[in-house]
């Protein structure tokens, strides 16, 4: 890798926790339209884009003049749980602390616009951001890497000077497809042993663990140019 000049970030439940309101937000929207789908399911989906999430969960054979409406009643509900998003502990301060290392930081969510405004007030740290995308920039959702980078070209960066930190195996596939190395997190329900299979170079329970690990850590070693 070359020197290392940025760090992407997910932002769902890798920097606010809200992986299990989008997994709610879903099932109601499935119930709306007649199909009674597990949360479990639901969950191990989240992180994909919302049309790959719906084929995913319902399968080819779907009505697919549904999948729109299905999306918007998640939209929809997602936004009744508003004002219940936290960001995690230390997810502000890693923001900064990456700024403040000299590294850009640009948040690579795939969320609506009117969802990631709401995310990054609840993140609290846009004084230390330069950049960020939402699903407007993207042309196909993850684990397509399509997001990531429209996240290179706002941040002005390249594939071979960043890394990206994630929450779920969709994160790390859409990475690995542009040659990006993950940090993960399992603060989104994943579990280290699945973003380790899925090829994260190293996982954290928390942005804080990844905080107060920072120098020895993939982003400090990248900074240090090991």
């Amino acid at each position: 890798m070359a020197a290392l000049r940025g760090i992407l970030f997910d932002v769902d439940g890798t920097l606010v926790d809200s992986t299990y309101f989008h997994t709610l937000a879903w099932w109601h929207a499935f119930r709306q339209f007649g199909h009674d789908v597990r949360m479990n399911s639901i969950h191990r989906c989240v992180g994909m884009g919302a049309d790959r999430l719906v084929a995913e969960l319902l399968g080819p054979d779907r009505d697919t003049d549904e999948d729109g409406g299905i999306a918007d009643a998640h939209a929809a509900v997602f936004s009744t749980y508003w004002p219940y998003l936290r960001r995690f502990d230390g997810a502000r301060e890693l923001l900064v602390a990456c700024k403040e290392a000299g590294l850009a930081v640009v948040l690579a969510s795939s969320a609506r616009d009117q969802d990631l405004a709401v995310l990054r007030e609840a993140v609290g740290a846009d004084d230390a951001v330069d950049a960020a995308t939402s699903a407007a920039d993207a042309g196909e959702s993850k684990p397509a890497p399509d997001i990531l980078v429209a996240a290179l070209r706002a941040g002005g960066l390249d594939a071979s000077e960043v890394l990206y930190v994630g929450d779920a195996v969709w994160d790390v596939q859409a990475a690995a497809a542009l040659g990006i190395d993950t940090v993960g997190v399992t603060s989104g329900g994943y579990s280290g042993a699945e973003l380790t299979e899925a090829g994260a170079v190293e996982v954290y329970a928390t942005p804080r663990e990844l905080l107060d690990r920072f120098g020895e850590s993939a982003i400090g070693r990248g900074l240090a140019g090991g």
